[in-house]
């Protein structure tokens, strides 16, 4: 086998969260389908929300509401604002899963009703649906870029993971590649909760904040 950082690194990685971690895990490249019934759901390589499992997990942890609560819940948990800052829209987005999408609908009786809808289960962990993506392409404004590893939950994109061979130091992965993401893709990180780098040797966590090379060292 060769000693690539897919082999090495990046397939491990993937087969350690399927096989020990219970996610499911889905190789992307080159073969994801688009559309409603494609590979991931995805309508475009632009996409960076999973809206099929998240709507499933709207509905399953929210039921009997109108289509219209779910739709406006997607809606804001889809939604930017493009004045807004990188770190300004994933401190919104934490908010949405920590506190939940607080939408409105009209009820059985027609009067125009609110009602906070949660995205995760925090209770039973296990009821919540994780999925390993690797080689997930990503388009932005101006370039397509691919991720070694992205983890949803629920079909949010909140585990990013940049793999290397395992003779590349760390710091290579957060100056070139992970800057690099935050300048082409940055939405990919709208929903980021954890950021990590690994080479097979060793492996660095942390999040968008960890923003200062010396911190790889």
């Amino acid at each position: 086998m060769p000693y690539t950082e897919d082999t090495l690194v990046q397939q491990t990685t993937a087969e350690y969260m399927e096989k020990e971690l219970g996610w499911e895990s889905v190789y992307a490249y080159n073969n994801e389908t688009f559309g409603p019934d494609g590979t991931l759901g995805r309508a475009s390589d632009r996409e960076v929300v999973l809206t099929r499992p998240l709507r499933e997990k709207l509905v399953e942890l929210n039921p009997d509401l109108p289509d219209e609560a779910y739709d406006d819940a997607v809606r804001q948990i889809t939604a930017t604002v493009a004045s807004q800052t990188l770190l300004a829209t994933n401190r919104e987005k934490y908010g949405l899963i920590k506190d939940g999408v607080r939408v409105r609908f009209r009820n059985a009786d027609g009067e125009r009703v609110r009602q906070r809808l949660r995205l995760f289960d925090f209770e039973e962990p296990e009821n919540n649906h994780f999925l390993c993506v690797r080689e997930l392409w990503v388009r932005g404004d101006l370039y397509r870029r691919r991720a070694d590893i992205v983890g949803f939950v629920n079909g949010l994109p909140l585990l990013f993971i940049e793999c290397k061979n395992i003779h590349r130091d760390l710091k290579a992965a957060f100056e070139q590649n992970y800057s690099d993401y935050l300048d082409t893709v940055p939405h990919l990180f709208h929903h980021n909760a954890i950021v990590m780098f690994a080479n097979g040797d060793k492996a660095k966590i942390g999040s968008l904040t960890c923003q200062t090379a010396s911190k790889i060292d």
